[in-house]
């Protein structure tokens, strides 16, 4: 019964992770022209989140479920994790190459640019709700509703950073939104593909949590925190990383407590 109660969380949270890209692309239609200063504070309030989410919920859970060999899985899993976002990254444009592009309405070549960053957002996605599934895997759902918050208001603003240049572009209001819905789903799919992984086998449990761990370490290092840092609000979005990775932080400790 358990067990059933943890799946119907796990298909709730997959919504409710994919839910946030809605509720951010309904924010930017609403909000188009939003101050790069708000937009960094906001991105990096949800970058603290996600980084004391793989650190408490991913990494430490994977050193203690290794067992003998857990700080040499955790260790491989955390730079297998990295690296394939790295390839990734080689294949399709980091986010932060369009984020705030100025595209001029109605040209092909600017509407394959933002299609392309729709398709690099929708990737990106994909590991973020593996690792969201991932942290219903280990005894704790406490984990893996936290990730899942951490992820899910990352979600919102960059939701929001869909809205505008694919307008802008002369895209329809309605495939804009469908667009954003795209990549929602994306993050749904992964979070089922994520928990039912572990499921199956909980021998890979450990490598599965360093894994996602080294994913989030990644985005956070090399496309959130650089954005953040790119119009001159370094001082403020420091700050808002710190206030995020310590409301986790309070948060992990009340709820696990």
């Amino acid at each position: 019964m358990k067990g059933e109660c943890v799946t119907q969380a796990v298909f709730l949270t997959a919504l409710g992770v994919g839910g946030a890209t809605l509720i951010g692309a309904l924010l930017g239609f609403c909000f188009k022209s939003l101050s790069h200063k708000f937009s960094d504070i906001v991105l990096s309030f949800a970058a603290g989140v996600m980084l004391a989410a793989a650190v408490l919920g991913l990494i430490l859970p994977s050193l203690e479920y290794g067992g003998r060999f857990g700080i040499a899985v955790t260790v491989v899993g955390i730079f297998v994790g990295a690296l394939s976002l790295n390839l990734i990254d080689k294949l399709v444009p980091h986010l932060h190459r369009f984020v705030g592009a100025d595209i001029e309405p109605h040209k092909q070549s600017d509407l394959s640019r933002v299609l392309l960053f729709v398709m690099a957002i929708a990737i990106h996605n994909l590991p973020e709700g593996i690792a969201a599934g991932v942290g219903f895997g280990t005894e704790d759902p406490t984990r893996g509703l936290l990730i899942a918050g951490g992820i899910a208001l990352q979600n919102i603003p960059e939701g929001m950073v869909i809205i505008a240049p694919m307008l802008a572009a002369g895209v329809s209001p309605s495939k804009t939104f469908l667009c954003a819905a795209a990549t929602g789903l994306v993050e749904v799919i992964g979070t089922l593909i994520g928990y039912f992984a572990v499921s199956v086998s909980t021998a890979i449990l450990p490598f599965a949590l360093s894994f996602a761990g080294g994913t989030m370490l990644y985005v956070i290092s090399d496309e959130m925190i650089p954005e953040t840092h790119a119009h001159g609000n370094e001082r403020g979005a420091t700050y808002a990383l710190l206030v995020g990775f310590c409301v986790m932080l309070v948060s992990d400790v009340l709820l696990g407590g």
